[in-house]
């Protein structure tokens, strides 16, 4: 069975026609040529895939594409704001937060969802007091952002980058 639907990918709405067993990540890859979200274990377990759907965190291989009908689709290319960086990249740059790159674009846009929800006040497994807005220290976001895996060990570099980027990105100073 076939559906027609329309992705909205980094600010570009595109019409398919996919399979409904076809995921979000495979439409994104296959059908739209987006190389940004990658298939690392295509489970859901390494974060690889993390998009942003309607500015959530979503793991692109464990959401079907007609789940994202009519839905904003953000990739890590989609950051950026034309030719400058987003403050998550830059800082991505700036703190080594890479190696081989392969968990890069599923680690920020997994990033840019974390400060946001900070930003809106959610708790994590890590917040200790649940009556006052998340503070961002190393404990918080290795937490938050423990769903996304890194084979080369980039973690102290990526901890330091979204610790730098917060105050960029909206991420009120008490969150911090």
């Amino acid at each position: 069975m076939h559906a027609d639907i329309t992705l909205a990918v980094d600010g570009e709405e595109h019409a398919l026609r996919v399979d409904t067993r076809t995921t979000l990540l495979d439409a994104l890859r296959e059908h739209l040529g987006a190389t940004a979200p990658k298939k690392g274990c295509d489970h859901g377990q390494c974060g690889a895939c993390t998009v942003l759907l309607d500015g959530r965190r979503a793991l692109a291989c464990l959401i079907l594409a007609v789940a994202g009908d009519s839905c904003q689709v953000t990739t890590a290319a989609g950051l950026a704001d034309g030719d400058t960086l987003h403050p998550l990249q830059q800082a991505f740059i700036d703190h080594d937060g890479f190696q081989c790159g392969y968990c890069t674009p599923g680690q920020l846009c997994s990033a840019a969802g974390m400060l946001q929800e900070a930003a809106q006040g959610w708790p994590s497994a890590a917040t200790t007091d649940l009556t006052a807005p998340p503070v961002l220290d190393d404990t918080e976001i290795r937490e938050r952002m423990s769903g996304n895996l890194c084979r080369c060990g980039a973690y102290p570099g990526i901890v330091a980058a979204i610790s730098t980027a917060a105050p960029h990105t909206g991420v009120p100073e008490g969150s911090r």
